[in-house]
């Protein structure tokens, strides 16, 4: 077992960081610069119209709180699962070679398990939208 000696290590010095903080600076004058300008050379015309809520074309209703229902927000989270199976796979393909049969096997048991849990949600019949 070999143990790490913190007093054989570089020291960092402020100036280590000087292009982190001038990357930060940089974000935060681009931010500034642009709220500024667009607020300055923005047309400023305010008329009833233009101040009423505007819902994707839709006109504001009733209720901000009807309820909405829960298919919507159980696709949502499927997406998400799913997309995250994607960003696991593409290190995998990018480097299926160096990892070997072992990656290939791990991968196998990854997609097994996404699978598995894909066979529930449709048994459970979660995407079926028709359905009462």
């Amino acid at each position: 077992m070999t143990t790490v000696n913190y007093l054989d290590m570089k020291e960092f010095l402020p100036s280590d960081f000087l292009p982190i903080i001038v990357q930060l600076l940089a974000a935060i004058g681009f931010i500034v610069v642009t709220m500024f300008v667009t607020h300055a050379i923005g047309p400023k015309r305010s008329s009833s119209q233009k101040d009423a809520p505007f819902e994707c074309g839709i006109d504001s209703v009733g209720d901000a709180r009807a309820p909405i229902s829960i298919k919507y927000f159980l696709t949502a989270i499927l997406f998400v699962l799913f997309d995250v199976e994607v960003i696991f796979m593409y290190p995998w393909a990018v480097n299926f070679k160096k990892l070997g049969w072992f990656g290939f096997g791990e991968m196998v048991v990854f997609l097994a398990l996404l699978m598995a849990g894909f066979y529930y949600i449709i048994r459970k019949g979660v995407l079926n939208w028709e359905r009462d």
